[in-house]
């Protein structure tokens, strides 16, 4: 039988040596000593075991591609020992409708029983990466109101 992680070491017993120090790891103490993660497979960028991409043995992680696409990456149990071959990336175009979109992420997370604790999460992130790739409607100009446009009223007349 070929070795494992699950074999070498528990995934509790890394979080708990790797989770007050860890490269992805960012402390704020301004407000009010939040840790936050920069993991990329960190769906809500918390320092929690629940979400820590490192640690678990099967995550997933949701970034913006190239022309509004989305990359979806995940995590393969079997080959954990080979970070080369660990994770499989699935890009979306920017062209497929963001319903079909959370479907499919909905599927890979909880349908074939991946993580379906993080199908929730994962697909706030594809929305979140989704709503940031629009581009912003233009402000309207204001108009004037009350006295304001009474003056403007009066002087262009």
């Amino acid at each position: 039988m070929a070795p494992t992680t699950s074999n070498l070491v528990s995934p509790d017993l890394v979080w708990e040596i790797a989770r007050g120090n860890n490269s992805f790891l960012v402390k704020r103490k301004e407000s009010g000593g939040v840790q936050l993660s920069r993991d990329p497979m960190n769906l809500l960028n918390k320092n929690s075991r629940k979400y820590a991409g490192f640690v678990n043995p099967k995550a997933i992680g949701v970034q913006p591609a190239e022309k509004g696409g989305v990359k979806i990456t995940s995590k393969k149990e079997s080959a954990a020992l080979k970070p080369a071959q660990a994770s499989v990336e699935v890009t979306h175009s920017g062209g497929q409708s963001t319903k079909k979109l959370y479907k499919t992420v909905a599927g890979k997370t909880a349908k074939t029983g991946y993580r379906p604790d993080l199908r929730e999460a994962a697909v706030a992130r594809v929305s979140a990466v989704r709503k940031s790739q629009k581009d912003p409607k233009p402000t309207p100009e204001t108009k004037p109101r009350g006295n304001k446009a009474k003056k403007a009223a009066a002087t262009e007349s």
